[in-house]
Order: structure tokens, then C-alpha cells, then sequence
């Protein structure tokens, strides 16, 4: 009877904590964020770093967070490593972005967090046969990040399209190499016969003039106006089991913005730090962050430009009918195109 009866109360127990809702998880107590491909692009992620803004604004919250800031970049590392768990936030361009978006929907659920930087992109090049594209002879290359997903092959994809048509689409794709920027602004100068030109972002586009070499092309011609260069996602999961810690990412974003802002030099310092400490005056730099075509803003410019385009010649699978199919919350990081 007895027996029974310890049964009994031990069924009980195990039904009741069966219907008892399970408890909520904790979320992480560190973030890991790597740092991107240099350059003024990941300036913000720079910043938050040197002045610990996640951590300031997660204390807000009553969240103690570590954030590691990993030294590694380029699109594929990023996706990898967002994929695999050892990632939280990424940084890449739009069309690095959605592709990855792409593949994980409704499987990962990568989406958008908000922009990050809108800067131009320059072809620069002092061989003396390139004044325009396509002068490009067989055995030319061009220095890109990545082959096919970064945004001067979309771009250059782009441009052949609407100068010769669907056919001519990836007529330059067989011309990039994938390279670093620092790389590449040392095999241009260098006059590396195995690089003619660069498809360069600031400060390296800026280094690049002062050495001699020229521009053929840029991307806001190509786009028809300014366009996103760096933004931030992370998935689903991740957002839905780290609210407070996703909200910290977010506010401290902005914050680095306004530090950017409001002191140049400092940021200008921040930015040479990450690249080294030399290549450049800090006096220089902060120059450079005042050219009215770079801007650190939350809102997304041009990504939908991509979205349809790369659509339109088969890269990706699903189209986006508005930017909320890509972005968690477009409303609160300001609209966007």
C-alpha cells in the first residue's frame, strides 16, 4: 500500500512538472562580435570596442555583458562563423548580407539588424591602357573582397547590364581576384602586373589618389545615388533568446555614431589604431570622415536596389517585397530604401 501510494505521489510530481512552464533562459553573458575587413566601413564596431559602449548600455539594462571582439573579416569567415554559433552580430555589404539571408530562410532565420555605414566604393588603377572598364584587357584583374558576393562585383555586374544587357551581366566576373585592401593598395602602388586596378573603400581609395593612381569607376554612379556599404544581422534565435543583449548591440551602435561624430580626431585615432598605428596621419583620417559621402546611420540605403537586382539574374532564390521581409525592425532604425 504503501508502495502504491509513493508511486502515486511520484507520478503527481512528475506530471506537475510536466505543466509547469519551463524557466525562461538566461540570456548570454557574452557576446562575440568579429571585427570585420578594416577600413572606415567597421569604424563603429572599432569604437564600441575601445569605449565599451555594448557593456554601458547592456548595464543599463541590469545585463553584465562581455563582449569579444574577434579580429577576423571578409564575407564567407563572417557567414561561417554566425552559422556555426561561434559569431553573434556580423558585419558584411548588402549583397554578402542577402545572400545569407537567402540560404537561411526559414532555416537559421538570418535577417538584418540595421546599417552600419553608407560610403562609396572607387575602381582605381595606374595602368595607362584602363580609362573606364572597359578597357580591361585578358590577363587584367581587379582587387575585390570577395569573388561574386562583395559589392563591386554586384556592382560591376550591374554596370554590364545596363550597358550591354542580361547576356553581358557577368562579363567581369573572370577579372577579380580576391584580395585585402591593404593588400591590394600595395600591389596597385607597387605596380604588381598581376593587379591593375582595386576596387577600393576609404582610407585605402584616399592612399591609393595620393600615389598616382586614378579612378574609372564608382559605385554610386553605377547605383544612381548612395548606397549602404556595411551592415549589421544575426539571427532569429539569437535575437528572440537575447533581447536585452540585442537591444545593448543596437543602442550602443548608435551611440559610436554619435562619437564619431562629435570628435573626429578621436574616432580618427580609433581608426588608426586598428590599422597598425601608421600608414596614415590622425589629422588625415579624421579629414576624411568628414567627406559629406560617408555617413554612419542605422538606416539602410539602396539595399533593396540590390535585392531586386540580384533576384533579377538568379543569385537569389526569394525576393524580399520590402525591406521589413529583411530587416527585424525597419521602423525603429529609420525607414531605409
Amino acid at each position: 500500500m504503501k508502495k502504491t501510494i509513493a508511486c502515486l505521489a511520484i507520478g503527481a510530481m512528475t506530471l506537475t512538472s510536466a505543466l509547469m512552464p519551463a524557466p525562461a533562459q538566461a540570456e548570454k553573458s557574452e557576446l562575440r562580435v568579429p571585427l570585420g575587413a578594416g577600413g572606415f566601413g567597421f569604424l563603429p564596431l572599432h569604437v564600441m570596442k575601445k569605449y565599451q559602449l555594448v557593456e554601458k548600455e547592456a548595464e543599463k539594462l541590469g545585463l553584465k555583458l562581455t563582449v569579444n571582439y574577434a579580429n577576423i573579416g571578409g564575407p564567407s569567415v563572417m557567414n561561417d562563423a554566425l552559422l556555426s554559433g561561434s559569431a553573434d552580430f556580423i558585419s558584411a555589404g548588402p549583397p554578402a548580407f542577402l545572400i545569407l539571408w537567402d540560404r537561411t530562410k526559414g532555416r537559421g532565420d538570418v535577417m538584418g539588424v540595421a546599417a552600419m555605414s553608407t560610403i562609396p566604393m572607387y575602381l582605381n588603377t595606374k595602368a595607362e591602357h584602363l580609362t573606364k572598364i572597359e578597357d580591361l584587357k585578358a590577363d587584367d584583374k581587379i582587387a575585390v573582397t570577395a569573388i561574386k558576393v562583395s559589392i563591386p562585383s554586384i556592382i560591376m555586374q550591374m554596370y554590364a547590364r545596363q550597358k550591354e544587357g542580361a547576356d553581358a551581366t557577368f562579363k567581369y566576373d573572370k577579372y577579380t581576384v580576391s584580395m585585402t585592401h591593404p593588400d591590394a593598395v600595395i600591389a596597385i602602388l607597387s605596380g604588381n602586373k598581376q593587379v591593375t586596378a582595386h576596387y577600393a573603400s576609404a582610407p585605402f581609395h584616399q592612399r591609393e589618389l595620393k600615389e598616382g593612381a586614378r579612378t574609372i569607376q564608382n559605385t554610386n554612379d553605377v547605383m544612381g545615388g548612395p548606397q549602404t556599404f556595411t551592415m549589421i544581422s544575426t539571427t532569429k534565435k539569437f535575437r528572440d533568446e537575447n533581447p536585452k543583449g540585442y537591444a545593448a548591440f543596437v543602442a550602443a551602435l548608435k551611440a559610436s555614431f554619435d562619437i564619431i561624430k562629435n570628435d573626429k580626431k578621436a574616432a580618427a585615432e580609433v581608426l588608426l589604431e586598428s590599422m597598425g598605428g601608421k600608414g596614415w596621419e590622425v589629422s588625415e583620417l579624421a579629414a576624411m570622415l568628414d567627406d559629406k559621402d560617408t555617413k554612419y546611420t542605422t538606416m539602410p540605403e539602396g539595399v533593396m536596389k540590390y535585392a531586386d537586382f540580384m533576384h533579377a539574374i538568379g543569385t537569389l532564390k526569394n525576393k524580399p517585397a520590402k525591406l521589413d521581409d529583411l530587416f527585424f525592425d525597419v521602423k525603429g532604425i529609420g525607414g531605409g530604401n
